[in-house]
């Protein structure tokens, strides 16, 4: 089988290239047809005269694509723009659009960047539901956002299929031992969604626990000076360092934020953790447990509950034992259930059903 991943789509983005690994380990043949524009932080998600026009130019260089064989066509994100032109691209072969968000979702409903009745926020979602009404298939993450996508865009349920999320296993890789002394470690975007402000709450109540965090954006207008003194905060840790912070940490932390959104996600960080087999606690969400066992393989919370929070944090610091159940039952969940070759079949699986239609 031979796949064409097509658009504008962000090469290193996680839905991208673990998509991308997951089906060549898995013995798929992908050929890359890309023409990118959503490269920088500055430009992504973008709106105006600017970035309109970057858009434009992308998708006429990727008109004038070489004739490339094919059997199914993948959409990567975000390619929401990309989706017409790849539907008149791949003709009769199979289209599947992999979005990780919905466009609408991400800036109206979460960011809350315009409001929903502003006329940016009715194109989003005509963008929306245009991309994914043209696509044979959309893969979401999890059964929660696929979900929202079929009541979004209108879609029928077996349009919609779910395969989690990996990592790349050439980074993370168990080696997680139990250290001392005991250290939390959070990584990532300081964005409400990861809900900093509980984990900083946090701290304040267990001040003989060590947190580390590692990201990078604002401090919801803190400054560093504010900080509780167990928080170390580090503008950020390159990639290729981050199994090394996560083999020596007590546990990793995921998101606690309180949006719809984050009810539907199972955090990048937190699968990053599972496969380096350190013990993770994050929200108890319906996103999480699609995932997670609270108790048997991570700790779960209530989102935005500092206090909670705390106890937790504090009962992984006194019980050693705890810790390395779930640490050994957090990595196992990853083999079982999100790593490259479970995943890769999964995607093969789909794409072979859609030819075979």
């Amino acid at each position: 089988m031979r796949v064409l991943y097509f658009g504008t789509y962000e090469r290193d983005y996680p839905r991208n290239a673990e998509v991308i690994a997951c089906l060549r380990n898995a013995g798929v043949e992908v050929v890359e047809w890309r023409s990118p524009v959503w490269e920088t932080q500055r430009h992504k998600y973008a709106a105006g005269v600017g970035a309109a026009l970057r858009l434009a130019r992308a998708e006429l260089r990727l008109v004038r694509r070489p004739k490339l064989e094919f059997d199914v066509m993948i959409v990567g994100y975000p390619g929401h723009f990309d989706m017409p032109l790849a539907r008149r691209a791949a003709g009769k072969r199979p289209l599947v659009f992999n979005p990780a968000v919905s466009l609408y979702d991400a800036l109206v409903l979460d960011r809350r960047r315009w409001k929903a009745t502003s006329l940016r926020a009715r194109l989003l979602k005509a963008v929306d539901r245009t991309a994914f009404r043209l696509a044979d298939l959309v893969v979401a993450d999890t059964e929660g956002n696929a979900d929202f996508l079929v009541a979004h865009a209108g879609l029928d349920r077996e349009r919609v299929a779910v395969c989690f999320l990996g990592t790349d296993e050439s980074v993370f890789r168990p080696g997680w031992s139990r250290t001392e002394p005991f250290r939390c470690f959070f990584h990532g975007k300081l964005i409400p969604n990861h809900g900093l402000e509980t984990i900083l709450a946090a701290a304040r109540l267990v001040p003989e626990v060590e947190f580390r965090i590692a990201g990078t954006g604002q401090l919801e207008g803190l400054l560093e000076a504010d900080l509780p003194p167990n928080v170390d905060w580090v503008r950020w840790v390159e990639r290729e360092l981050l199994p090394q912070e996560l083999w020596t940490a007590g546990c990793a932390l995921g998101i606690f934020g309180q949006s719809e959104k984050v009810g539907r996600v199972i955090a990048t960080k937190t699968v990053e953790a599972l496969a380096c087999g350190t013990p993770v606690v994050t929200a108890d969400t319906p996103g999480a447990r699609e995932l997670l066992t609270d108790g048997v393989d991570s700790l779960l919370v209530p989102p935005g509950d500092p206090a909670v929070l705390a106890a937790a944090v504090r009962r992984l610091a006194g019980d050693g034992a705890l810790a390395e159940r779930l640490g050994s039952a957090g990595a196992q969940v990853y083999r079982e259930r999100v790593s490259q070759a479970v995943l890769g079949a999964r995607w093969r699986s789909l794409l072979e059903e859609l030819v075979a239609r």
